[in-house]
């Protein structure tokens, strides 16, 4: 897959200051600048209190920046926009445990509206992308913590979102079923030509699935790095990790989020000239 020159979500100028005008003020997010272009894979990392939180709260119209702004799709986001699906680290409380899994995906569909015969086609594929065909009139409870993550992923491509946001989605889940996972999703990016903003605190994992990587610094945070992953398209747990080139870039991301948890602010460089391979 290769990434359009279409901007999908576009940042811009984004500041968020706590208590303004107070003795406790607190400026959380100094400025960001990063454009998500239609089919790109972007992996956001940075160290804990890089304001990873606020920046998705903001990005998903939950919180209103105290300056700049952001746009799906070339409309300013002013509240939970249309177009934008979110995944979860905690998917079990994302799930209704009374509900069967094709239940679950078919809520939102509902709530958009959609006919039965839509809601029945997106609900096959969806499923099918995520390999739960044989599970969908199981319930949540039912199933082991990987599927109920395979399920609330399904949920979200059911929407057929422009930009899917997920946040640190499996984190929760041992090693193993995380490499699944992993694999689960870039093949789901690819098949169904999606864009996704993906927050992670694994930098191995961030590396691995993305096309591209975005250093956060330490609050008030600014983007630090903007790193091109040139690695093959076709990537497998043990090749990819083993190849030397993976070692490179992630030594260089590592390198850069160690430099965040000490140099508040970042480096104020142009969005260009971050934005590079290593």
């Amino acid at each position: 897959m290769t990434a359009s020159e279409e901007v999908r979500l576009h940042i811009s100028g984004l500041r968020k200051i706590y208590g303004l005008g107070t003795s406790s003020e607190f400026e959380a997010v100094k400025r960001l600048d990063f454009d998500l272009h239609a089919g790109e894979f972007a992996c956001l990392v940075g160290p804990s209190g890089s304001g990873k939180t606020t920046l998705l709260k903001m990005i998903a119209g939950l919180m209103d920046p105290t300056e700049g702004e952001v746009v799906l799709n070339g409309k300013r986001v002013d509240g939970p926009p249309e177009g934008m699906a979110v995944v979860l680290q905690e998917y079990a409380r994302s799930l209704f445990p009374w509900m069967t899994v094709e239940k679950n995906v078919e809520l939102p569909l509902r709530v958009a509206g959609l006919d039965k015969a839509t809601r029945e086609e997106r609900i096959a594929e969806a499923l099918g992308a995520v390999g739960l065909e044989a599970a969908r009139k199981k319930f949540p409870w039912q199933l082991s913590g990987g599927m109920q993550q395979r399920v609330a992923i399904a949920r979200a491509v059911a929407t057929h979102p422009s930009v899917m946001l997920m946040d640190e989605p499996f984190a929760a889940v041992d090693a193993q079923t995380r490499g699944e996972l992993e694999d689960l999703v870039r093949r789901v990016w690819r098949q169904l030509d999606m864009t996704i903003l993906f927050v992670t605190h694994d930098i191995d994992e961030s590396v691995f699935l993305g096309d591209r990587v975005v250093v956060l610094s330490m609050a008030p945070t600014v983007v630090q790095d903007d790193i091109k992953i040139d690695l093959p398209l076709e990537r497998e747990q043990l090749g990819t990790h083993a190849l030397p080139r993976f070692a490179e870039l992630r030594k260089h991301v590592y390198e850069q989020v160690q430099f965040a948890k000490t140099n508040p602010g970042g480096i104020h460089s142009s969005t260009d000239e971050r934005r590079r391979t290593v």
